[in-house]
């Protein structure tokens, strides 16, 4: 009968241990979820993980509020996140950005891939190549054959060394085998200004920071450099339709939390996320935007950003830029 009554009493507490576990994972998020956002306001991430956050908000009952954390690197972004406790109320926009980053610095105060745990991606995205309207490039193949014409008297312009628009025009020079300069500007504007007075051949940028002079008629977009054609642009080119073999730089945004985070927690964020990501509205918005939505499987981002890391070291190496 002692028995009985002691295996009751552990069967008891063992189902309250069950109850109690399983009524606190409900309760996330119990207070607002902050998502550090590693670039200024207006940007493309900050502009898309708005939508995302404001969904996410109305539907998991807690506000998730961006905070803008710029510059150094995404490491200032970083650090909030690993300052706060691993319970899943602070996240972080990690991106292709993020894998270069791992890559050009030769040392980084954390490591994203044991520091942090991955959640889904938001967003995906190309960089474009672009040319003065009234130039004399119509298509990816003449600047191409323009340049193999001519080694080493073109010339493409981009932002800042390091940057992903950077790096795609170095992988277009290894892939397609060609000799052009790298001129580099301190902005997209800059850049813009640049091709109009044909002072550089080509430039690589995101689509939205090139979007008012491509309708406007300014700059000709000769290909995406994505895998998929832009849905904004459908009838332009990828690189590789355009002639240069192998040539994949997708672009993308995910939300990662603190390593460590329970998994349900995790699960919970992904599937969230994934609804949100799977509106009409969003999709359409982000299409406005020149990007698509999706969501992943955290093993699937997390594959990602490990590939892009080797990925972006080897053109780093390659292109001989030194790490910072």
């Amino acid at each position: 009968m002692i028995r009985n009554f002691a295996r009751s009493l552990l069967a008891l507490a063992m189902t309250m241990g069950i109850v109690g576990s399983v009524s606190a994972q409900s309760k996330y998020p119990d207070r607002p979820v902050r998502i550090i956002v590693p670039f200024g306001a207006g940007g493309l991430a900050d502009v898309s993980i708005r939508l995302v956050a404001e969904k996410l908000s109305k539907n998991m009952g807690q506000q998730f509020v961006i905070e803008n954390v710029p510059g150094a690197g995404g490491i200032a972004a970083a650090n909030e996140v690993l300052k706060a406790p691993a319970d899943g109320h602070a996240l972080i926009v990690i991106s292709n950005g993020t894998a270069i980053s791992e890559a050009l610095f030769a040392k980084l105060p954390y490591s994203t891939v044991k520091d942090m745990a991955p959640v889904s991606t938001v967003a995906w995205f190309d960089m474009m190549a672009v040319t003065n309207a009234k130039g004399p490039y119509s298509t990816m193949q003449e600047f191409i054959a323009a340049a193999k014409a001519k080694p080493g008297a073109l010339n493409i312009g981009t932002i800042n060394p390091g940057s992903t628009q950077h790096l795609s025009a170095e992988l277009l020079k290894s892939l397609s085998k060609v000799d052009v300069a790298q001129v580099a500007f301190r902005n997209t504007p800059d850049v813009v200004v640049a091709v109009m007075r044909n002072d550089v051949g080509l430039a690589v940028d995101a689509y939205t920071a090139l979007k008012g002079q491509i309708d406007s008629g300014d700059l000709r977009p000769l290909a995406v450099t994505g895998l998929t054609r832009n849905p904004a642009l459908p009838n332009v080119p990828t690189m590789q339709e355009a002639g240069v073999p192998g040539y994949d730089v997708t672009g993308w945004n995910a939300l990662f939390v603190k390593a460590g985070t329970p998994s349900d927690i995790v699960a919970r964020l992904n599937k969230e996320i994934a609804a949100v990501t799977a509106m009409p509205d969003i999709k359409e918005k982000y299409i406005g935007l020149g990007i698509v939505a999706g969501s992943t499987t955290p093993e699937v981002i997390g594959k990602r950003l490990v590939d892009d890391i080797a990925k972006w070291a080897d053109v780093i190496e390659k292109a001989g830029i030194k790490k910072l």
